[in-house]
């Protein structure tokens, strides 16, 4: 059975083309994630006043840690002015936010930002803003395979008792629906390792729009072609 598209539930998106933003400007990698947060700040009003309920961004990548000292330094130094500047308009628009991903490796500074923008924004009800941080689907669907397997190596659950929603259960998505939409900006065209899982049976959306230059005029014309196409699910 087709179902016709109308808004979706939960859009993610791969923030993708601040370094090529800022290389095209002769400016330093950095420049142009500064700028990629006022995209930010234009899609989150966009999910809002559009009725889209979840929005999860792809932030930082388990496999970004690899990228130059300084340039990863600069992402910390920005996630920790983002929570300070950025939390109160958050609150303002009723937007709740909460972090997956691994918090290990962050310092006890940026951690402690984290955990303030959660907590700050706990109340939020119009919108669910989602940040991947430090994320990786692999390591997220390893972590959840580890974690039955203990509990079948304990006794607590027989190996035939295993299903999908079990599996989806321990992963950091458990309270959250999967994505209907997955937007990846500039143009390229594949996953990178994320939502995995839960992207399944997602609609995909590859604008050639580089992430500091998205308006929200192309969040709402991502809607209008997520509306435009039926999603069957494998069964049609």
């Amino acid at each position: 059975m087709s179902t016709k598209n109308s808004l979706p539930t939960h859009v993610a998106i791969i923030m993708d083309g601040n370094g090529r933003w800022a290389k095209l400007r002769g400016k330093e990698r950095y420049e142009g994630h500064i700028q990629g947060v006022e995209s930010v700040r234009r899609v989150v009003r966009a999910a809002a006043d559009t009725g889209v309920k979840y929005l999860t961004l792809y932030a930082f990548s388990t496999e970004n840690w690899g990228r130059p000292a300084e340039e990863v330094e600069a992402l910390m130094t920005l996630f920790c002015s983002c929570v300070i500047n950025e939390t109160p308009e958050l609150i303002s628009q009723g937007v709740k936010v909460n972090i997956i991903g691994s918090r290990a490796r962050f310092s006890d500074e940026v951690n402690a930002r984290l955990n303030e923008i959660e907590e700050r924004t706990a109340g939020g009800q119009v919108l669910n803003l989602i940040l991947a941080l430090d994320y990786s689907s692999r390591s997220e669907i390893t972590k959840a395979v580890r974690d039955i397997a203990g509990k079948v190596a304990c006794g607590e659950l027989k190996p035939e008792d295993i299903s999908e929603q079990m599996i989806s259960q321990e992963l950091y998505t458990a309270a959250i629906p999967d994505p209907d939409l997955v937007i990846r900006t500039s143009g390229e065209c594949r996953l990178s390792n994320f939502l995995l899982w839960q992207a399944s049976y997602a609609e995909f959306y590859f604008p050639q729009t580089l992430w500091p230059d998205f308006t929200e005029d192309d969040f709402r014309e991502a809607l209008e072609v997520y509306a435009s196409r039926e999603r069957r699910y494998g069964i049609v």
